[in-house]
């Protein structure tokens, strides 16, 4: 497994190849992509850069298609597209209005995987926290409407995305996240 990052140390010693780098450089994505089985991208923004997510999933996305590999997990947001209904009004609004910048960059990142012809997946957390797994999450279609609270553990996105991993059934699917 490799972990390519700006700064490195991200990962447990040993368990991992750290890769250290720039993820818009496509010699940098190009080492950290070559051999893999599949790739999840879990990026964030980047300061004065508005629309950090939805390139460094297109480098990845190109890196991907040259090395012919197949699978792809990106973690986006609630919020994002038609999962924007799974929230309350309220949150809507803030969303909107706070975090509206975020959510269109997202909306590109999405766009880009969907149109990628690779086996994509998109999973969208709400609110993330440090809590411990819980392993008690909603991961859905937004068509399914499943009350869920829009706050949810980094480790439960983290436990559910291994397990859509190798789950071809999880292809061409976005999944809202949340907690019961």
């Amino acid at each position: 497994m490799t972990c390519l990052s700006r700064r490195g140390g991200a990962t447990p010693s040993g368990l991992v190849s750290d890769v250290v780098g720039d993820a818009t450089d496509p010699a940098v994505v190009r080492s950290a992509v070559e051999g893999a089985d599949a790739v999840v991208v879990t990026v964030g923004g980047s300061a004065g850069a508005d629309r950090n997510r939805a390139v460094v999933t297109r480098s990845v996305i190109a890196a991907m298609q040259a090395a012919g590999v197949r699978r792809l997990i990106v973690q986006s947001s609630l919020g994002v597209g038609d999962s924007m209904s799974l929230m309350p009004a309220p949150v809507r609004v803030f969303a909107r209005t706070v975090l509206g910048k975020a959510l269109a960059d997202h909306a590109e990142q999405e766009a880009a995987a969907q149109a990628s012809g690779l086996d994509w997946t998109i999973v969208r957390p709400g609110g993330l926290t440090d809590d411990p797994a819980t392993g008690t999450y909603v991961a859905q279609a937004t068509s399914e409407g499943r009350p869920m609270k829009n706050r949810i553990s980094r480790s439960d996105v983290a436990v559910h995305i291994l397990k859509v991993l190798d789950d071809p059934a999880s292809y061409g699917k976005a999944l809202a996240m949340g907690t019961l």
